[in-house]
């Protein structure tokens, strides 16, 4: 039998580098990581906690030294965090950061008479705005907590909408809710049209001359049942000119995390998102008045 040689098993490790199996075992421990952690298992955090650890129990030993027989203060339960050490100083990227920290801005800054948010996260976009002005919020979930700036409804968008919330918006926001529309995630009816539903009553309830700011995922278009559904962008731009609404401006988060704001929509563009994993794109809309 022929045993390998240094040479030829360095060999076999450049080609596999070049062959991307360096990535693929990435992306299938990505995977295997997230499938697990539905049911409450992580392998990479339980590899990165065990990294943790040395450090822990030794600085745990130093300061019991240090504190020696001073009574002031007494140890408590072990609350061991044993990953910070090796994290960035927060987090300051990805779809939610930069959404909702932009649409924030837009609204700061344009000040509008009244702003209706539908399905937002509450501890994101909903906390910024509510921080300098009233924000009215609709969800199909309940919210028992009274948070000042806040007025709360709970209703399904994906019902008929009431006569008295026909036009009676002149500034909206959907930020990353729609794409979850009808597929049971949040308790809500089972339907594959349910974004389109939802999407119609957006356009109803904001004032001709409004603002609408939207977003959801964007890249190959798909369904991951029951996550989310991620969006084409030429569809997207389809539905909004069905609708009559304007696109004024349009940012976009890669897949990387980083935001690209404010860019022109070219075939080169729609080509690259469209190439995307799973991007979010950021629109903002105009109901034109009507004359």
């Amino acid at each position: 039998m022929r045993y390998p040689t240094v040479s030829s098993t360095m060999k076999l490790l450049n080609w596999g580098h070049k062959m991307g199996l360096k990535r693929t075992f990435k992306r299938a421990v990505s995977i295997t990581n997230d499938f697990l952690s539905i049911y409450g298992v992580s392998p990479i955090k339980t590899v990165r906690a065990l990294r943790g650890t040395p450090s822990f129990i030794r600085d745990l030993r130093t300061f019991k030294r240090m504190l020696g027989d001073r009574t002031d203060w007494t140890f408590g339960l072990m609350n061991p965090m044993l990953e910070e050490r090796f994290a960035q100083s927060g987090t300051a990227g990805g779809h939610y950061f930069h959404q909702d920290l932009l649409v924030a801005i837009r609204i700061y800054q344009r000040n509008p008479r009244r702003h209706i948010d539908i399905g937002s996260r509450i501890d994101g976009f909903v906390a910024h705005v509510a921080s300098f002005r009233e924000i009215e919020i609709i969800d199909i979930r309940p919210l028992d907590a009274e948070i000042p700036n806040v007025k709360f409804l709970q209703m399904d968008l994906m019902c008929e909408l009431k006569s008295d919330y026909v036009a009676i918006s002149d500034s909206l926001s959907c930020l990353h809710a729609l794409e979850h529309f009808g597929l049971g995630r949040y308790g809500d009816p089972v339907d594959p049209d349910g974004y389109k539903i939802g999407f119609a009553n957006l356009v109803q309830i904001l004032k001709p001359g409004g603002t609408l700011y939207f977003s959801v995922p964007i890249g190959r278009q798909r369904i991951e049942f029951n996550a989310h559904r991620i969006f084409g962008l030429s569809y997207l731009l389809e539905m909004f000119e069905e609708h009559h609404l304007q696109l004024f401006a349009f940012s976009y988060v890669k897949d990387d995390g980083s935001l690209v704001g404010n860019v022109t929509i070219t075939p080169d563009l729609m080509a690259t998102v469209d190439g995307m994993k799973c991007g979010c794109g950021i629109f903002e809309l105009n109901k034109p008045a009507i004359n």
